[in-house]
This record gives C-alpha cells, sequence and structure tokens, in this order.
C-alpha cells in the first residue's frame, strides 16, 4: 500500500471527504486527489498537514500495525530474519544479504555510511519498471 491509499484509508475511516482535508490543510481538493491516486508524492511537511488534519501522529501514515513501533519487540523480528535467511529462494537469499549488511555496517567510516545512503537514495528515487 502506498502513501497516498494509506491516507485515503485513514480519511475514509475518519468519514471525512476529501473538501474537509483541504479546509483542514489549505491544500487544494484537486493536490490531495492526485496524491490519494499516487500521482505526486508528498512532501515530509505536506505529509505532517494530512497527519495533523485526520489527527493521528505522523508515524500512523507509514505504519500499518495497531502496535506503535515504540511497542515492537524488535528482537523477535530479528529471529524472523534469521529464520527467513535459512529459507531458500529469493526470499532467503535478501534475509542473508540483509545479516551479512548489517554486521558490515558498523564497521563503515561515516563517509563510507554517506556515500551508501546516498546510493541508496538514488535508487529509491529511481521510478520502477513495469512488471510483465
Amino acid at each position: 500500500m502506498g502513501i497516498g491509499e494509506r491516507i485515503k484509508d485513514l480519511r475514509e475511516q475518519k468519514h471525512l471527504s476529501q473538501g474537509d482535508i483541504e479546509e483542514r490543510t489549505g491544500l487544494l481538493r484537486c493536490y490531495i486527489s492526485r496524491v490519494e491516486n499516487g500521482h505526486t508524492v508528498p512532501s515530509l511537511e505536506t505529509l505532517e498537514r494530512f497527519a495533523g488534519a485526520l489527527d493521528v501522529p505522523l508515524y500512523k501514515l507509514f505504519y500499518y500495525d495497531e502496535v506503535s513501533p515504540g511497542e515492537c519487540d524488535y528482537s523477535a523480528s530479528d529471529m524472523t530474519l534469521e529464520r527467513l535467511a535459512q529459507e531458500g529462494g529469493a526470499a532467503g537469499a535478501e534475509a542473508r544479504f540483509l545479516l551479512k549488511l548489517r554486521s558490515l555496517q558498523s564497521r563503515l567510516s561515516p563517509t563510507d555510511r554517506d556515500v551508501l545512503l546516498t546510493l541508496a537514495k538514488k535508487l529509491a528515487e529511481r521510478p520502477m519498471p513495469a512488471v510483465r
């Protein structure tokens, strides 16, 4: 689910129209529609406006579970990644790669870490190839 779909779901759960969000945020209704339909990605400042209009904490726009991120048991998620790494297939290979990356990141210099993060941002900004 994309950020636009998440905003739309939260808006509909609160029985608000796009017009209501327009009044609360000062954003144009056509822009709100473009965000909800995935035609544009809002800035962090705009996401804060959406969160305020929907009366939810900002993390709720990204987080789908009922438990807040602060209440998560991260040791259990580590176990899941390690268990997944023992499996075959693409998911297991990706899990093994993430475990290796996690172990190596502590040895990165700040400069190397910045290079890696810049590369990750550039890759994340690239449009996804069409799935056939």
